[in-house]
């Protein structure tokens, strides 16, 4: 079977299980955000809800209203950073609707209020930023795997462990996390995951990856050689798979070969998933170490075989919050996912002029900034700035 032909039904039969989750919507237990609003305090003060006022997010009355222009250019930059990067589309999608958008403070408003409401709002950016991820993934996907940058074995299996993982995690915390602890986590798991990053780039952490920087250097002089005019045929160089067995998959990337126990990512596709499912993101801040650290990849393929996987693990994830009830605002998800589609096709096409070295660079510095500030926010309640005392 030849490459577009393979293309082809696995374009098929994700758009099957992306459709599936609106289908579910009819089914589901639908009306919570009713049943929220009818037991928020009536009145225009915070942490109440004025009956004459404007439908805004989720179409509560006096609700905030998202800009949509606004949130249709932060959508860009989302599918842009994780395209590009593989990781930090969640986080980036997640620090746009809890402070872009204003929506985490205005569930704040609800904590002692409006409790259940507070948990509904939760659970919508939570979905909210899985759908955006979602298609992120699926585009970037379809794009590195026609460029040879898609370990599609690997991400198989780390996909067949995120599955239960994406299932499981949403039916158990639904409806019980409130905003600020989710802030909290958030951020703490975005620091950690900047912390062992950053070590990544010390000498000492790349003196330990010879294949992953052999062959980052291969693409990289390949690219400029491109780039000064020379005409190659990449089309040999990319992924090619050697051999698969129950113990060992084993393929090359522009001549460096490496292999891994099939074991090991579904187990990790299965623990990353379930910490991405509950914070409300892909999974690729996670996905990305650990294919660099425990997989010993290039950054320019983890990238393509992390969105493979976070795909798989959005659409589970997203099925499985809409069983349990959970909601979006549709117009405000439609007008994001048209930004998405922009960003994800600028995305790879930039990727390959930005060295391995400074796409982890990026990783950390974005990590540390929000990692920081949204531990601070959830658990301190000050932001980085105050913190500092700034």
């Amino acid at each position: 079977m030849n490459r577009n032909l393979k293309l082809f039904f696995a374009v098929c039969l994700v758009s099957f299980f992306v459709i599936s989750p609106l289908i579910s919507t009819g089914v589901a237990y639908a009306d919570k955000l009713q049943e929220a609003i009818s037991k928020a305090p009536a009145g225009k003060d915070k942490g109440q809800i004025d009956p004459q006022g404007a439908p805004g997010f989720l179409g509560i009355p006096g609700s905030i209203q998202v800009n949509l222009t606004l949130a249709f250019i932060w959508a860009i930059w989302v599918g842009w950073i994780f395209s590009t990067v593989g990781a930090f589309g969640g986080v980036m999608a997640g620090v746009g609707h809890i402070t872009v958008f204003g929506i985490g403070k205005y569930a704040g408003q609800f904590k002692d209020t409006s409790p259940m409401l507070n948990k509904v709002i939760t659970d919508s950016v939570r979905v909210s930023n899985q759908f955006l991820v979602g298609l992120s993934a699926l585009i970037s996907s379809v794009n590195y795997y026609k460029m040879g940058r898609l370990v599609l074995p690997l991400g198989i299996a780390l996909a067949a462990g995120s599955m239960f993982g994406s299932y499981i995690v949403p039916t158990l915390t639904a409806g019980k996390v409130t905003f600020k602890a989710y802030t909290g986590y958030f951020g703490l798991f975005v620091l950690l995951l900047g912390i062992w990053m950053l070590y990544e780039t010390t000498p000492k952490g790349q003196a330990s990856k010879k294949k992953a920087k052999q062959a980052a250097e291969a693409f990289e002089s390949t690219m400029k050689r491109m780039k000064s005019g020379e005409n190659i045929d990449t089309s040999q160089l990319g992924v090619k798979v050697q051999s698969i067995t129950l113990k060992k998959f084993s393929f090359t990337f522009y001549g460096v070969e490496f292999s891994f126990n099939p074991v090991y990512p579904v187990l990790g596709g299965f623990v990353i998933s379930a910490i991405a499912a509950f914070i409300g993101v892909g999974g690729g801040f996670l996905l990305v170490p650990f294919l660099t650290s425990i997989s010993g990849l290039p950054m320019y393929l983890s990238a393509g075989t992390s969105a493979f996987a976070v795909l798989i693990s959005m659409i589970t994830s997203i099925i499985s919050y809409f069983i349990q009830g959970v909601i979006v605002d549709w117009p405000l998800i439609g007008t994001e996912l048209g930004g998405i589609v922009v960003g994800s096709i600028i995305g790879p096409m930039t990727s390959r002029y930005i060295s391995d070295i400074w796409l982890k660079r990026l990783f950390v510095i974005l990590a540390f900034y929000v990692g920081i500030d949204y531990t601070a926010q959830g658990f301190f309640g000050k932001n980085l700035l105050k913190l500092l005392g700034l």
